[in-house]
């Protein structure tokens, strides 16, 4: 065997004394780090083939403990305009073929420079991955001498095609896109990638690194940086981080941004999404406010539970403490998707509704003659138009959809069967576009079908509320006990008790989760 590749490297240290006192704990993957980290630089195939970046395309059936850098919401476009850039510079890269051919044009040619530096962490013979300790002939080696530091390569690698025995020795923290680009595409190896790295860095430090790199002082896109690294999503130390988790409040802020963007979405326009005063609005519609829907898709699709909560109903979106795994690994466009296609029913359902609840709040309107679409749904005595109203809604829909989950095979809805649609390639490259390719996948799904069924028996509750004119006094104080903090516990009540008088599984589903919730 020939001796194995070893490359010279930069040893930079970094401590502070104040980080003595941090309380490090390896039961919560934050293990005391070393007190350095290194500097130097590997051509592009290397580094790819030592990370495993290709295989980050496996599809199902295809082996994926050994890719410990695989990342949901990974956009492909992105990496082959990457790719384009190294070869041909900007504008270059986002040019189509015809203007490309015309000869005035290959002015426009520069280099495509990667200068920031991929960010990555050495496993070291004692790690686990899913279940798996790497080799020991896989193991990068740290070696010091009187020459200075260097890094040994696997004794087992090889230029090309190389796997290891059981996973890659390197895990990408940041920089993933960049090393999709080099996937089919070898630059040669004068064309060589920075590289920081760390040495056997624990997985939270690694979720916090990369959280801070990202988020902290670029104040990038945060919806980028939590979806490619899935690990943020279940760290103890984000609940506790500024007083508040990071994560889910900003994946709600995500989530309704979506709801009050999508074109296709019932409350398009129509959130409150800079708390002003119903006189700003230019409506005469109420409106929602954004923090009122952050508040309530946090206690309900994107709640976090442990296994000592009574309930035991988490958020379909979260995750929970006591396994530490997400319930469902959607990406950000597939969980708008699934709210929005929950929404549309229930507007369409709400909409067909001949119920005299429905009908008087349209009377009503039709007297007033100055609100915008169907009183029933976003009319100023209908309960789906307030906080109360939209947290109950969101709180039963998760209710279900959290027990059926099983039933309705949730996991077997993936972004690869969402993006494999014909139109996929062409939408999802924005939001938006991505979006609408995974609300048109969930038609005819058992997850679909089972949320139109769901928007049938809500349409048939009575969403009047308690300052609806011409309520019997029986009514208006039923519809009086919704008011205030304990209004949401008791609307939610009275939602389940309404669904479980049906028939179906959408019944069943409600009387069990009645029973549990102790109501």
């Amino acid at each position: 065997m020939k001796d194995a590749v070893s490359v010279p490297v930069l040893k930079v240290p970094q401590w502070v004394d104040t980080w003595d006192d941090i309380k490090f704990n390896d039961a919560a993957f934050q293990s005391e780090p070393k007190d350095y980290f290194f500097l130097f630089s590997l051509p592009a195939s290397t580094l790819k083939g030592l990370s495993g970046v290709y295989r980050r395309t496996a599809r199902k059936g295809q082996p994926r403990a050994k890719d410990q850098n695989v990342q949901r919401g990974h956009e492909q476009e992105r990496s082959d305009t990457i790719a384009e850039f190294v070869k041909y510079g900007y504008p270059w890269c986002e040019m189509g073929e015809g203007k490309r051919r015309a000869d005035e044009e290959n002015l426009l040619r520069k280099p495509g420079w990667l200068p920031t530096a991929i960010i990555v962490n050495i496993l070291e013979d004692k790690d686990v991955r899913n279940g798996t300790r790497i080799v020991s002939k896989d193991v990068i080696r740290v070696h010091d001498g009187a020459d200075g530091t260097r890094l040994q390569l696997p004794e087992s690698y090889t230029e090309s095609d190389w796997t290891p025995a059981s996973i890659f020795p390197l895990e990408v923290i940041d920089g993933q896109h960049r090393l999709w680009a080099f996937e089919g595409f070898d630059p040669g190896p004068d064309f060589h990638l920075p590289v920081v790295a760390f040495h056997g860095l624990d997985r939270s430090w690694q979720a916090y690194l990369f959280w801070s790199v990202n988020i902290t002082p670029k104040r990038i896109n945060r919806s980028l940086a939590f979806d490619l690294y899935p690990l943020l999503r279940k760290e103890d130390w984000l609940d506790k981080f500024v007083g508040h988790s990071i994560y889910r409040e900003t994946r709600c802020q995500e989530l309704v941004e979506a709801l009050w963007s999508h074109p296709l979405s019932p409350w398009a326009d129509r959130i409150n999404m800079l708390g002003e005063k119903p006189s700003q609005l230019g409506t005469s519609n109420p409106q929602v406010t954004q923090t009122a829907w952050i508040r309530s898709l946090m206690a309900s699709f994107v709640k976090e539970w442990g296994a000592a909560d009574s309930a035991r109903i988490g958020g379909l979106f979260g995750v929970s403490r006591g396994s530490g795994d997400l319930n469902l690994p959607y990406n950000r466009a597939m969980q708008a998707a699934f709210l929005l296609f929950a929404a549309s029913r229930l507007r369409i359902e709400v909409g067909k509704s001949k119920l005299t609840w429905a009908t008087s709040l349209r009377k009503l309107a039709s007297a007033a003659s100055n609100e915008e679409g169907d009183a029933a749904f976003y009319g100023r005595y209908a309960l789906l138009a307030t906080d109360q109203g939209i947290r109950g809604w969101l709180q039963v829909t998760n209710d279900l959809c959290f027990h059926s989950a099983s039933e309705l095979n949730l996991e077997e809805w993936t972004w690869e069967d969402v993006y494999s649609r014909p139109r996929a390639k062409s939408l999802a490259a924005t939001d938006e576009g991505a979006v609408t390719v995974a609300l048109e996948s969930m038609e005819g799904t058992e997850a679909g079908e089972f949320l139109k069924e769901l928007a049938r028996f809500l349409a048939a509750f009575d969403w009047r509320t308690s300052s609806t004119p011409d309520l019997t006094p029986t009514e208006r104080t039923e519809k009086a006990a919704f008011r205030g903090s304990g209004g949401y516990r008791e609307l939610r009540r009275q939602l389940l008790k309404h669904l479980s008088e049906g028939k179906g599984r959408v019944a069943k589903a409600a009387s069990k989760i009645s029973q549990q919730l102790g109501f």
